[in-house]
């Protein structure tokens, strides 16, 4: 087994393909984030977004906020669909078979066994939350911040590969400490792994991959962080 990317909502996915189209009003970070690359990008994978509140954090009250799309400037390889599994994250139209539906101009998404193809093009992100009515395009980002998830990922890869259980990247911000994870949950208790991003003002060195209940013991003892940089 090895990492295993969910499938979005169709309702995020029309949500973050909204803000790459031509004719999107962005706002002026967001169209500055656009200006960098050549051309549009195109989504390459999606993270679901779950975020950890409160003085005492525990894993199993961490709800769904959205998901992040990373976007490549080049096109992403097809890749077999998977179910998306998470009971806060559903949405979007379905297909007769109850799958999500997704039409031809959204272009190929990576979902099911994770690879590190693409990755080398990521050049910016797209963050959709849930909404009252449904997914919600909110803005788009690139930067260090970026740049950490997607080595947390190559790393993430190279820490599952070959094991016998089946993780799933998640994204895990933790506001009370300003800082962000790279959740890798298993499918058992004491299997998920947290690999904090850069910047990280955890008291752990960003990249060093630790149990979950390790990482927010740590938490738990330590005082909320002061704010060091804007993430994600």
């Amino acid at each position: 087994m090895t990492l295993h990317l969910s499938q979005p909502p169709a309702g995020a996915l029309r949500a973050a393909l909204s803000a790459l189209a031509p004719e999107a009003a962005l706002s002026p970070p967001s169209a500055a984030v656009l200006r960098r690359g050549a051309g549009r990008p195109r989504p390459l994978l999606a993270l679901p977004v779950h975020a950890l509140r409160g003085p005492a954090p525990r894993l199993a009250g961490a709800d769904c906020t959205g998901w992040r799309f990373l976007l490549s400037g080049g096109g992403p390889e097809d890749a077999a669909p998977a179910p998306c599994g998470h009971d806060g994250c559903t949405g979007g139209s379905r297909s007769a078979d109850g799958g999500p539906e997704y039409g031809p101009e959204y272009g190929p998404l990576a979902v099911g066994e994770f690879t590190e193809d693409g990755l080398d093009g990521v050049v910016a992100s797209a963050e959709v939350v849930n909404g009252p009515d449904g997914p919600v395009f909110s803005h788009l980002s690139a930067g260090p911040f970026l740049d950490s998830t997607v080595r947390a990922l190559r790393q993430a890869w190279q820490l599952t590969h070959g094991t016998p259980v089946r993780y799933e990247p998640r994204l895990l911000p933790l506001p009370e400490h300003y800082a962000s994870a790279l959740w890798l949950h298993g499918g058992q208790p004491g299997e998920d792994l947290l690999i904090p991003l850069a910047p990280s003002p955890l008291g752990v060195a960003a990249h060093q991959a630790l149990p979950a209940a390790e990482l927010l013991a740590r938490l738990e003892r330590s005082p909320a962080a002061r704010p060091t940089a804007l993430i994600g």
